[in-house]
């Protein structure tokens, strides 16, 4: 009996190590998610994904409105300058798409930019948690998630995946 127990005990710990880690894909509802473009077009993760095969992705998700997104952007614009390979797309949780595209202009923010039209509850959000914006992943070249969750662009776990990459 002793012995079973211990068994499930290390069945259960592992277990939980496993259900704690942070995923290295997107799920299907995340890259079914739809977004538009600058130009009003709908597309989705997936296809946004596609469009920089072969690249490392920096995705940032913030809003113009948000406080903590507007002061991390000097951080992200020397990030941008120091990793010019690197494609920065950016979500935009504004809450009207007029309202996002003059925060483009206001802060001339360089990179692919779309409107996540479907929110923080969206399955983009829901996937990744979002309870906090900016929000920033790192995606490389093999569409792997490499960093689930930074909160700033100085992260130092950002700084060093993009110089390992």
């Amino acid at each position: 009996m002793k012995q079973i127990s211990s068994i499930l005990l290390v069945f259960l710990v592992v277990s939980c190590r496993q259900l704690g880690a942070p995923p290295v894909s997107f799920s299907e509802e995340a890259l079914a998610d739809k977004f538009i473009t600058l130009n009003g077009k709908e597309v989705t993760l997936a296809s946004i994904l596609d469009k920089n095969k072969g690249k490392t992705i920096v995705l940032n998700i913030w809003a113009s409105w948000c406080k903590d997104c507007v002061i991390g952007l000097p951080k992200l614009k020397k990030l941008q300058e120091a990793h010019p390979e690197v494609s920065f797309v950016f979500l935009s949780l504004d809450r009207s798409d007029a309202r996002w595209k003059r925060g483009l202009q206001k802060y001339a923010l360089q990179g692919e930019h779309y409107y996540m039209k479907s929110g923080m509850k969206g399955a983009l959000g829901s996937f990744v948690g979002l309870d906090w914006i900016p929000r920033y992943m790192v995606i490389n070249k093999e569409r792997e998630i490499k960093l689930f969750k930074a909160i700033n662009a100085g992260d130092v776990n950002v700084k060093n995946l993009l110089n390992q990459l």
